[in-house]
């Protein structure tokens, strides 16, 4: 298994393997990873999968992606990742074994659980693995490495979690300053781990992870300070998250021959994007709901084929902040399929994006082709988002966080007697206490280790958003020890 830049070319040269990408974020050219083509699952498999744990199904697919791991090693790194013990926050241990079980609402209707996790949300669900996975590959290589992101919210604390006191491991991690919840802050700033950085911009989502690939993107300061990543544009970040669309897809159906629909909260398009790799590898799934909140630039391009990623100004602070994002990283991933994989149309249409500007497909036969790949967009409110918080509690008395709210304001609109639909929970709500107070009037639960959390000391650098300063701190936390 080869992997090619979404903005290069497909040269022997310039193909990798899977542990030559695993460290690294963008490809040399800008670009982002995806294997030369998607290894396809057989009938046959499904059917030998369906009955599989998670662990052994994460061996299963993951083994499809990489080959340069000898298999008794991957399969040992599966196993220590995804078990009880760690996927247990709050829950009933017998569901704890399934790792993700879904809950229905009703039939064909049902919530695929993701958040169980150390961190409380579906990011665990990859991050834990990949924390292993660095562990593994570095100590091979007699290496260190200096991992820098930017996070939204739930990106930055699970990898913070999956990586403190990694041997040969820092974190340098970006997030918006103010702009997440009391909870996410706590859970990323309190962590007092020595191989752990906190870095707050002044400004969005956006301006943190600009920075994040423009550091990357200076070929010099990457090399000399070993500069890797884990935020979704890492390759596999997504590789680990197509598996649970394999686990739900089992969850939901009786047979292989049926369809399931997947209805996804997405801001950065990391998430869906798992879904869409899925259904490209054969996997039957019938519909990919994306759903937005009022940051809609991806409702936007799905309805008219325009991408228009918004500035600084005209990103909306909103009540489910994961999402406020308006310059979609992993969008790439999936447009370079859209345009038949023609890496000249992506560095076209990305040096617009680049240049801040916008590109418009509407007209052309790619948004024609649109359909075949199974999605269909909208978005949610705030208001949407407490209606739904509220129907859910009151009519099935289960107690949602608001990007899961979003999801399945969608799926209700998407929902069809035909097909099963399966909305991927994002969240703890214990992790928007805000909101939720909002909705219901009353607190959420939460798990006992997270209480009291946002009373711990916290430990967080605070500057503009100025790439040069960054770059200051990073060298002087490295360099001065």
């Amino acid at each position: 298994m080869f992997y090619i830049s979404t903005r290069g070319d497909a040269s022997e040269s310039s193909k990798k393997t899977f542990c030559e990408i695993l460290l690294g974020g963008l490809a040399p050219d800008g670009g982002l990873y995806l294997p030369e083509s998607y290894p396809q699952v057989t009938r046959a498999e499904l059917d030998q999968w369906r009955g599989l744990s998670y662990a052994d199904l994460a061996f299963a697919v993951l083994s499809k992606f990489i080959d340069d791991i000898p298999p008794a090693d991957l399969k040992a790194l599966v196993d220590k990742t995804y078990t009880a013990e760690v996927y247990c926050n709050g829950r009933d241990p017998t569901q704890a074994e399934k790792i993700t079980p879904v809950r229905w609402l009703k039939p064909g209707l049902g919530l695929l659980e993701l958040s169980n996790g150390p961190t409380l949300a579906f990011k665990d669900m990859a991050m834990q693995l990949l924390g292993n996975l660095f562990e593994y590959v570095l100590a091979k290589q007699g290496e260190q490495i200096n991992i820098l992101g930017a996070t939204s919210g739930d990106t930055g604390s699970a990898a913070e979690y999956a990586m403190r006191g990694k041997r040969g491991i820092r974190v340098f991690m970006l997030s918006p300053d103010a702009r997440m919840s009391a909870f996410q802050r706590a859970q990323m700033y309190s962590l007092q781990d020595a191989n752990i950085f906190n870095i707050a911009v002044r400004g969005v989502f956006d301006d943190a992870q600009d920075i994040v690939k423009a550091i990357f993107n200076d070929r010099d300061f990457k090399a000399r300070y070993r500069l890797g990543a884990v935020n979704s544009i890492n390759w596999a970040r997504v590789a680990t998250q197509v598996v649970y669309y394999f686990k739900g897809y089992f969850a939901g159906t009786q047979s292989n021959d049926e369809q399931v629909a997947f209805a996804v909260p997405s801001g950065n398009f990391g998430n869906i994007c798992a879904g869409h790799i899925a259904r490209m590898m054969g996997l039957p799934i019938g519909k990919l709901v994306l759903a937005t909140n009022e940051n809609d630039v991806l409702d936007d391009f799905f309805r008219t084929g325009v991408y228009r990623p918004r500035g600084t100004a005209d990103t909306w602070a909103t009540s489910s902040p994961s999402m406020d994002i308006s310059k979609a990283s992993n969008f790439e991933r999936f447009v370079f399929d859209l345009v038949g994989r023609d890496p000249a149309v992506i560095r076209e249409l990305w040096s617009k994006v680049d240049a801040g500007g916008s590109f418009d497909l509407s007209a052309t036969p790619y948004f024609a082709g649109l359909q075949k790949f199974g999605f269909v967009s909208g978005k949610s409110t705030h208001a949407d988002r407490l209606t739904t918080i509220r129907a859910i509690h009151e009519n099935h008395g289960v107690m949602i966080d608001p990007h899961t709210a979003d999801g399945l304001k969608l799926a209700w609109e998407h929902c069809t007697e035909q097909m099963p639909m399966l909305v991927l929970e994002t969240a703890q709500p214990a992790k928007f206490e805000e909101t939720i107070v909002e909705a219901l009037g009353c607190q959420p639960e939460r798990p006992e280790s997270t209480a009291g959390i946002e009373k711990l000391s916290q430990r967080v650098e605070v500057m503009d958003a100025d790439i040069d300063a960054v770059k200051r701190f990073i060298t002087r936390e490295i360099e001065g020890r």
